[in-house]
């Protein structure tokens, strides 16, 4: 081995330790298998298996991912604790994905949006003034579960950031309707008003993010403020509709649980975010379960939206006539 690739080699593997490590990519062990590893295995006529190739792997990476998997194995023999690497724990990869419940879930979550697109479409008249936010928001939850299922496949830069800024999309966005359809704006002034103030708001955050610093940490608060705020809107709206005020004013919305159990249930599906811990036969952990445990609460949303605009239009209906009358 000449030298100079010996150096580089080395090189290398320090330079993983110095960027976005976790205590099992820091220690001696892990170090010193990858550089072995890498020395040995890979070089220009070295070709790895075609699914790894296809989900652009190197044999670096692969190094990594054998390195990662052989102390791990070694770990559980002797009880010690399973280790985080570059801030994941180790999983076993399907077919080069990395993190194949995550993506099997995020997808199944991009389905249940997708499947209840038609459903909308022919249930929602065309003349009902909330249609195209509704079909919007199913356009804005497959746009964000496809990202997250693409970065859970290979963790890049660019994947992170695009599941990340699709996230926060489907959040605002989830916001700007709420309070398009809870104080029942319909002046095309104040919705476009409304709107360009969120995409002012997103347009700042991703500019942030993206070329001043990503910052984990301001992402999380930023988030988690706009979706409180959300959350509130949604709890008071309910609360308001089992109120004495509220029939009076032709109310009497018997789904208006909806909204509530949506939010309270995705509300406490995300404390599983809390319980962090290694994932089950190195497949199921703590985010995995969560997007999991999202999946049978979207119909929930659907279901409000279709039983609220049931509501309304009927209520249209009795007001025109009696106008009429």
């Amino acid at each position: 081995m000449k030298p100079s690739l010996l150096f580089a080699a080395f090189a290398f593997a320090l330079l993983i330790q110095l960027t976005n490590a976790s205590e099992g990519d820091r220690s001696y062990e892990f170090f010193h298998c990858v550089t072995i590893c890498s020395l040995t295995t890979c070089s220009p006529d070295q070709s790895l298996p075609l699914t790894l190739r296809l989900t652009f792997w190197t044999c670096p990476q692969n190094c990594e991912y054998t390195c990662m998997h052989r102390i791990t194995d070694a770990a559980k023999l002797s009880d010690d604790p399973i280790l985080q690497y570059y801030g994941k724990w180790p999983f076993h990869r399907f077919l080069g994905i990395q993190e194949p419940a995550s993506v099997l879930f995020s997808l199944g979550n991009g389905y249940m949006h997708l499947r209840h697109w038609s459903v909308l479409r022919q249930k929602i008249p065309l003349t009902y003034h909330l249609r195209p936010y509704y079909l919007s928001w199913v356009v804005v939850g497959v746009n964000s579960w496809l990202w997250s299922a693409v970065f859970h496949t290979r963790d890049f830069n660019l994947t992170e950031k695009l599941d990340y800024y699709s996230a926060a999309l489907s959040i605002l966005y989830a916001l700007f309707f709420a309070v398009v359809r809870i104080l029942r704006l319909r002046s095309p002034i104040l919705i476009g008003a409304w709107g360009m103030l969120c995409l002012a708001c997103y347009t700042a955050h991703v500019s942030y993010l993206s070329f001043v610093r990503f910052d984990y940490h301001y992402n999380i608060i930023a988030n988690g403020a706009v979706a409180v705020l959300h959350n509130l809107f949604w709890l008071t709206w309910s609360a308001w509709q089992y109120t004495s005020w509220s029939h009076a004013k032709g109310g009497n919305r018997a789904f208006a649980w909806y909204p509530a159990a949506g939010v309270v249930l995705v509300s406490l599906a995300m404390a599983l975010e809390v319980f962090d811990f290694p994932p089950y036969w190195g497949v199921f952990d703590a985010h995995s379960l969560w997007h999991l445990s999202t999946i049978p609460l979207i119909p929930i949303w659907h279901r409000f939206m279709l039983e609220d605009t049931r509501f309304e239009v009927e209520v249209g209906k009795r007001e025109d006539k009696m106008r009429k009358d």
